[in-house]
This record gives C-alpha cells, structure tokens and sequence, in this order.
C-alpha cells in the first residue's frame, strides 16, 4: 500500500510533469483504456485534477489526435470516466459534461445519458469516425430535453446534436472528410433504428442510397446504440438492423444482376403514346430510371406499370410531321 509520504511525493512528481507537458493528461487516459480500465492511484488522479486547467495549452490537434487514441481503447468506458473525475471533459468537451446526470427516464437515474453514451462508445466498433459520433451522438438531449405526462422526450436531439458538433469544430479540428462523416453520423444515428419489415422494397433501396458511403458505419453505430437492459429487447433490435443490412445486399445484388425496366417497355411505350422509334423513347426510359432511383416507383414490375407512370406524368404528345 502507497503511505501518505509516497503519495505526497507521487503526488507532486505528477504535477510536475502535468506543469511541464498538460498532454499527459490525455495520454494517461488512453493508458488506463488501453490498460485493461486499471486505474492510476489515487494520488496521481488527484494531482492530475489540481492541474487540469493547464489541459487549455494542449494545441487543438493534439488534443484531438490524444483523445482519438484513447477512443479506440478497449476500455474506454472507464477512461471516460476518469476523464469527467479530474475535469478535461468539462473543459473540453462541455456538451458531453452536460449529459452527465442528465436522465433519460423518469425515476430511473442509471440510465443517464452520460452513463448510455459510455456504453454506445465501448460498444461501438473501433474506427475512429464512429467512436467519435457514439461519444457525441446524444449531445442534442440536453437542450431538446422535455417533460410530459407520457415521460421524458427528446425531439430533434440528433439534429440539434449535429449542429452543436459544428460548434465543436471550432475547438476542435478534424478533417474535413472526417467532420463530414461524424457529423452525419450524429445527425441521421436514429435512422436505421425506424426501419420495420413493412418498409418496401423501394424504401429501403431509398434509405441506402440516401446514407451512401456512410451506411456502414451508421449501421454499425446504430447497433452500438442499443443498450436496453429489458430481456429480448436488445436482441430484437439487433436483428432488426440485420434484416435491414440483409435486404439492402440483397437489392443491390438483384439490381447488379437484373435490369429495372423490363426489356419491351420500348414497344409498349411506342405502342401507349402512337410514338415512332426515336430518341424520345429513350429519354422517356430514362426518366422511368430516374423515378426508380428517387425511390418513386418500384424496379422489375411489368410495362403496364411504367407506362401508366409516363400517363400520370403527362408525357408529351407524338410529334407532328
């Protein structure tokens, strides 16, 4: 066991190093997460409070680059922690010091939204954009925080979530694809959880083309995301994320095998509109295309189905000699 003396030396020694290079602050972070969630002593947790006003020297990219390697720890959770005891959160990242005690549900304090997002960030998979965006997916709950009869409500939090991350940037500074990334991810980490086996084929091709190139990683946060303690609850929700992962490869490849538009829409087209071989008729198909990649008509249906779209659409007359 440490004595007064060792600690009041360890103590000092501490602060000292702290006075000489405030990073060490974060860099014992990333050691504790990557150390198993073993805990510093409590002499060195409280030298490192007494002097975490100095954390305000660290140049904004390290104090991004430090933290970014304390986020794909193992035991982050526990690094967070830490981080909040001796105040770097508060200083750094106040919105996520906000969410400390800031419940979720009535009555039920361990459900904090501090306590949730530790968890969203531990469970999340290891890739620096979406560790960042579980750790300030739920910044926006504070401000959109209200109370009714039917319990607490959160509306708009992910909206508000992201524009508050662009208030971030400002502290600190990411990479341009980076901020882009993490921001949409704050902003849309709701979406994936709404989807239900109702949804058509044609929404769900839909949602994939409007997450684009960060679909995966929404995915994969939105999993993270899921920290019900009530039996079969989070199971089921795991699942649902998978059935939607499961159709959007499926579409994708029986669009990549088979063409959307069956392959005698140019005769019925010609055939419906009194319209001789033309390059019209291909514009007209195009434009069927585009319908379907909006998501406003369905791939694969037979030519009565697109023809009647061009119908409703008001497609133009045959020309006139």
């Amino acid at each position: 066991m440490w004595s007064a003396a060792d600690d009041a030396e360890l103590a000092a020694r501490v602060r000292s190093e702290v006075q000489e290079d405030p990073s060490v602050l974060l860099r014992t972070a990333t050691a504790i997460a990557a150390g198993r969630g073993m805990l510093p002593p409590r002499a060195v947790t409280r030298a490192c409070r007494e002097e975490v006003e100095l954390i305000a020297q660290v140049p904004p990219a390290q104090v991004k680059a430090e933290l970014e390697r304390c986020l794909v720890q193992r035991d982050v959770d526990v690094a967070l922690e830490w981080l909040h005891e001796i105040g770097v959160i508060r200083l750094l990242l106040p919105e996520l010091e906000a969410c400390v005690d800031l419940a979720q549900e009535g009555g039920r304090q361990h459900k904090d939204v501090w306590a949730h997002t530790k968890q969203v960030v531990k469970q999340a998979v290891p890739r620096p954009a979406v560790r960042w965006a579980a750790l300030l997916h739920d910044i926006g709950k504070v401000p959109t925080r209200t109370f009714t009869r039917s319990g607490v409500h959160f509306h708009g939090h992910a909206e508000v979530g992201a524009r508050m991350f662009d208030k971030i940037l400002r502290r600190i500074p990411f990479e341009r694809e980076m901020a882009i990334k993490v921001r949409f991810l704050i902003k849309h980490h709701l979406r994936s959880n709404q989807y239900s086996e109702s949804w058509t084929d044609s929404a769900v091709r839909r949602f994939a083309r409007e997450m684009e190139a960060h679909l995966q990683d929404l995915l994969d946060l939105s999993r993270a995301d899921i920290t019900s303690k009530r039996p079969g609850r989070r199971q089921f929700l795991l699942r649902q994320i998978s059935e939607l992962q499961g159709r959007i490869e499926r579409l994708r490849e029986e669009d990549a095998r088979v063409p959307p538009l069956p392959p005698g829409l140019g005769n019925a087209i010609m055939e419906a509109f009194g319209i001789p071989p033309s390059r019209r008729i291909g514009d007209m198909k195009r434009q069927l295309e585009e319908a379907i990649e909006r998501g406003e008509i369905e791939p694969h249906r037979d030519e009565a189905y697109y023809v009647a779209y061009l119908k409703e659409r008001g497609a133009p007359p045959p020309e006139t000699a």
